[in-house]
């Protein structure tokens, strides 16, 4: 591997204060596609953390220094050293005024960082470290100013000029151009820096807060966009709400904007007072976007709005600390998001991913903690681990206060750093503050990389009416961390009765958070084992284990298949009544996969169609029953394996789903018909659950492959008023292996969706996902389609990522073409666009997981990568990646 001598490792412990803060910045951009001046005035103090002398450092990056100067006079080219990421200047006093005027080439930035081009409008993106690409600048979270932003361009092609906060002065000049002047008061790191100039059309609502203030929100999109801008635009005004009721945070700008994007590497961006979103967070309307996509813009437009107080209000110290802005406000975001829809439904899906992606994470080449102690490259951290494990360390926090001191604690800490950067140990010690709770061993959740494992026992003492509960805790080694010490792990705990009511709970030993007597007890698990013993217990129970999930851990408990069939039917917690029939389903299909490996026609045991025909017969919410009719993700299948067996896991599934299909014929047809939906179409939970339900029946019924059926979703796909049926009918046909439908709905949806870019998304990645030994080749020949580019990120994701990440029986291929398809294309877009070459290769990285042969060719292809000049990005994650 090349070695990168310009990319040493950074570490948590060498943290520094900054020599200098920013006291003001003035910045005015004069805006051309290949030559954009950018004049910078910032005020400099030297910093008294520092000692004192040190030279002015400043990051730069792809930037032509036109002129510079100190305090209005030149600095002569002795004064100060240039290289490519930096310009260093000795000698320079404690207080004094730096001037800069830089060239930068906004057309040709493919990064998406920094001030770049998407289709005919200039956007930004600065977090993490994208500011150094627009000026000079102390690049880093804990330098806080204020900033003043000038926008000049040609009033033709770019009409609307925006940046952060207010707009304070707007005027005329020669040459047909024109410029705004904005001001955002509240002092921020650069990554919260935001420009936008196009030819922009706009949707405006207002909100008044809490005191009386109204402010005006704003949507800036594409004009043919302005017809999906409606529900973007309810989800802000509920989260505005929201946060307003629940954690008492008030909006504080006269102005609130969002600008919808086509190229844009990350989900949304929550620079203040103007977030930059991924047109695919934003844009909605029942014909073009999902249920899910109207749920994941209530959820991104929400995030981005809490921001606003964690995150911009009170931001990091350094990017180590990214989880402690990220974890935060998604655990916000899904608290929402659970208010605003159905909580279980929430949870379930919330815990899914964890438990697929990021538990796959902990256990790959990259896992890290939720605080890393070392990165190369920033960008590589913007992962499940800081974001969704992250979220569940604080949901365990706020568990552990309950709600009225979370509040206070949270309170507390607002208060008390608002204006401030601050680290994990800040936002800890408000909560320990208002709780007196001790959270020296939980600081370990931040510190220790890896998912623990919970093994659980029980035993039952008919003569004393006592029952033994054996909790043993285990974190597996990872790459970078050898030893691991015992957790403090919150362990929610229900005893069901033989009649599936919940026992009252009373704890003998062990300690437990709640009263005597509730049937619900926490149990505080802190040693590498324990055993919690409950008294007046007055026949063996059946325990209903880590109730709401109450922490990201594996857990494994001997569960007979009656005792999981007891919990499905009667546990009184939404989320375990799922997962133990998620834990009935996992057994029988690996049974099945075992009589696969071994040669035998594999056969569903009867026990799971009974749990499902009960499940069909229930008065479950359609909502909850989809989720508990769906069997398990192949990718969730293949992490209960330490060499996951591909092949036996696709193939069983399906037999699996044919074989329930079979047997449950008639019950999935009466569900189809009790559930019909009529009236317009409404993204609300009641009816996101039915379309839902409906859908996964009509999906087990179509494994049957008759004609009726068929005909029934050529219908639905031809007949429906939303997206949501449309795609779901698409998807069966095309992934039927009925190749004539398939061709004919595929080539409809083109005709009919050809102008909608994000529609399209859709349409390549039906194809990506389609199980048919085919599905390679169909994915190369997309990649020429004219609506295909892999300059566009939604694009690479919609078909290149799609493919490699979820079709897992073909990227798997036994003849490595797939391996080689994705090292060439992340070869190739290494040269453009390095974060997102980064996070596409990951499913190389996995090789660890896959038996000798196809360990093999994996191992091949990343060194043929690793061979290459590579960015940061790539490297460090390559670079784990090899053995």
């Amino acid at each position: 591997m090349s070695h990168h001598e310009n990319n040493p490792v950074i570490y948590l412990k060498d943290y520094l204060p900054p020599a200098f803060l920013a006291d003001k910045v003035e910045l005015t951009f004069d805006l051309y596609p290949n030559q954009t001046r950018v004049k910078s005035a910032i005020y400099f103090t030297r910093n008294e953390k520092r000692e004192s002398g040190l030279p002015l450092e400043l990051h730069g990056a792809d930037l032509k220094l036109i002129s510079l100067s100190l305090d209005g006079q030149s600095v002569s080219d002795d004064r100060y050293v240039l290289s490519d990421d930096q310009l260093v200047i000795t000698e320079v006093p404690d207080r004094f005024l730096f001037e800069a005027e830089v060239e930068i080439d906004p057309a040709n930035n493919t990064s998406l960082e920094g001030l770049y081009r998407s289709n005919t409008m200039f956007c930004t993106q600065c977090e993490a470290e994208g500011f150094r690409k627009i000026t000079y600048y102390p690049d880093r979270p804990d330098v806080m100013s204020s900033f003043t932003t000038t926008v000049i361009a040609d009033k033709t092609e770019y009409p609307v000029l925006l940046s952060n906060g207010n707009p304070v002065d707007k005027g005329e000049l020669d040459n047909n151009r024109h410029f705004v002047t904005w001001q955002d008061p509240f002092h921020k790191p650069a990554y919260l820096f935001a420009l936008v100039a196009g030819d922009l059309k706009l949707v405006k609502d207002s909100f008044t807060t809490m005191s009386g203030r109204e402010v005006a929100l704003e949507i800036w999109v594409e004009p043919e966009n302005l017809s999906k801008c409606d529900h973007a635009m309810l989800s802000l005004k509920n989260a505005m709400k929201w946060d307003e009721e629940v954690y008492g945070r008030e909006y504080d700008l006269d102005i609130y904007m969002i600008v919808a994007v086509n190229d844009f590497n990350m989900g949304a961006m929550e620079n203040k007072g103007l977030n930059i979103f991924n047109s695919s967070c934003v844009l909605a309307r029942a014909d073009t976007a999902t249920d899910m996509a109207f749920q994941r813009i209530e959820g991104v437009v929400a995030h981005e709005y809490f921001h606003n107080w964690s995150g911009n209000r009170v931001t990091c110290r350094d990017w180590f600390q990214l989880s402690l802005k990220e974890g935060f406000t998604v655990y916000r975001d899904q608290c929402f998001s659970a208010d605003m829809n159905d909580a279980a439904v929430k949870r379930i899906e919330d815990v899914s991913m964890l438990r697929t992606a990021q538990f796959a994470e902990d256990a790959g080449p990259t896992a890290h903690p939720v605080r890393p102690d070392h990165f190369i490259e920033i960008s590589n951290f913007y992962t499940l681990t800081i974001y969704e494990k992250g979220s569940e360390v604080v949901r365990m926090i706020a568990n552990l206060l309950g709600p009225d001191l979370f509040r206070k604690g949270s309170d507390l800490y607002f208060e008390r750093h608002d204006g401030q950067a601050v680290t994990v140990e800040d936002f800890v010690a408000a909560m320990s503050e208002v709780s007196g709770i001790d959270f020296e061993q939980f600081m370990r959740w931040y510190s220790q990389a890896g998912t623990p494992q919970l093994d659980v026992s029980d035993h039952y003492d008919a003569e004393t009416k006592q029952y033994h509960l054996t909790i043993r805790q285990m974190t597996p080694v990872t790459k970078d961390q050898q030893d691991k010490l015992p957790l403090h792990i919150p362990v929610k705990t229900g005893l069901l009765n033989t009649d599936g009511q919940d026992i009252p709970l009373i704890l003998v030993q062990g300690e437990a958070s709640g009263q005597q007597g509730d049937t619900d007890r926490v149990l505080h698990l802190r040693e590498a084992e324990q055993t919690f013993i409950f008294d007046q217990i007055p026949d063996a129970p059946v325990p209903s284990l880590l109730r709401g999930f109450s922490a990201p851990v594996k857990l494994s408990f001997p569960y007979s298949q009656q005792q999981l069939l007891h919990l499905m039917r009667h546990d009184s917690d939404g989320f375990n009544r799922w997962d133990a029939g998620q834990r009935l389903a996992v057994d029988a299909l690996q049974t099945m996969v075992s009589e696969f490996e071994s040669g035998r026609v594999p056969e569903l045991d009867s026990g799971l169609v009974e749990a499902w025909r009960n499940l069909l017969g229930s008065d479950l919410s359609p909502a909850i029953l989809a989720e508990m009719l769906s069997l398990p993700e192949e990718a969730y299948l293949g992490e209960q394996y330490d060499v996951i067996p591909v092949d036996g896991i696709h193939a069983c599934r399906r037999i699996a789903r044919k074989t329930l299909a079979q047997a449950l014929e008639s019950e999935l047809r009466t569900c189809l018909e009790t559930h019909q939906l009529s009236g317009p179409y409404k993204p609300d939970a009641d009816d996101i659950g039915k379309r839902r339900l409906n859908n996964t029946c009509l999906s087990y019924l179509m494994t049957l492959e008759t004609a009726e059926i068929t005909e029934r979703v050529w219908q639905q796909f031809n007949q429906a008023d939303n997206m949501t049926d449309q795609q779901a009918a698409l998807t069966m046909l095309v992934h039927s292996g009925q190749d004539e439908k398939a061709r004919e709905a595929l080539e409809q949806f083109e005709q009919q969706w050809q102008q909608d870019a994000l529609v399209m998304d859709m349409w390549f990645q039906v194809q990506a996902r389609r199980p048919q030994p085919d599905a390679l080749a169909r994915v190369k020949a997309l990649m020429s389609h004219p609506g295909f580019s892999l300059k566009n990120p939604n694009k690479v994701r919609s078909l290149v990522g799609a493919y490699c990440g979820q079709n897992r029986v073909n990227f798997h291929g036994l003849d490595g073409h797939s391996y080689r398809f994705l090292a060439d294309v992340v070869l190739e877009l290494d040269q453009m666009n390095p974060q997102i070459a980064s996070r596409l290769i990951t499913p190389l990285t996995r090789w660890q997981k896959f038996d000798a042969k196809r360990q093999q060719m994996m191992q091949t292809e990343l060194q043929r990568i690793a061979q290459a000049e590579l960015s940061n990005d790539l490297y460090e994650v390559i670079s784990k990646a090899l053995p």
